[in-house]
């Protein structure tokens, strides 16, 4: 044994690649099919326009996190056509769980369409703070529990991508609702 240390210069032994295992695999694909539903919802946000009238800076930022949604979307499915480990409907959720989700997201859908105006764009840019920030930690997350590493690199580069437009919501919120117009 102490024959091998002076070999090998007392160093440790190289860390070896991550492994697969039941509970990576696990996490990624209960990550990936949460980010999925979510990206899924997202991607369909900017419908709204034809039911409510916002205005066109808005519009702009609404139908930017639909496009971003709707294209990682389709790249989760891409890669869970790729490889068949990858499983879009793993949930896992609680049933509590799962009934509070659905409660919520009945009440948002009902404050959307019952409302206008400045009303109608808070709760929407307030919805929109809470998807992106999820999306953001689902996708950072589900990236860190991916052993493949272009997939990894994605996951990660969509999670900046999904924080960079939760900032953008943020700050449209902040200016447009919180601080008094300019030049009064």
């Amino acid at each position: 044994m102490i024959f091998c240390c002076l070999l090998s210069g007392c160093q440790s032994p190289p860390t070896p690649p991550p492994v697969e295992t039941s509970a990576t695999d696990a996490t990624r694909n209960n990550c990936y099919s949460l980010l999925h539903q979510l990206l899924d919802e997202e991607k369909d946000v900017s419908m709204l326009r034809f039911i409510k009238r916002e205005n066109a800076d808005l519009k702009t930022l609404i139908k930017k996190v639909a496009t971003t949604a709707g294209t990682a979307a389709s790249r989760l499915e891409h890669y869970a056509k790729e490889d068949h480990s990858i499983i879009l409907d793993d949930f896992r959720l609680p049933p509590g769980e799962d009934k509070t989700r659905k409660s919520i997201g009945a009440a948002k859908e009902k404050e959307l369409l019952h409302h206008a105006g400045d009303t109608f764009e808070v709760i929407l840019l307030l919805t929109q703070v809470e998807a992106l920030n999820y999306a953001s930690h689902l996708a950072k997350v589900g990236g860190e529990n991916d052993f493949q590493s272009e997939r990894a690199r994605y996951l990660a580069r969509l999670s900046a991508e999904m924080q960079s437009l939760h900032d953008e919501v943020v700050a449209r919120l902040a200016l447009r609702h919180v601080l008094p117009p300019l030049g009064h």
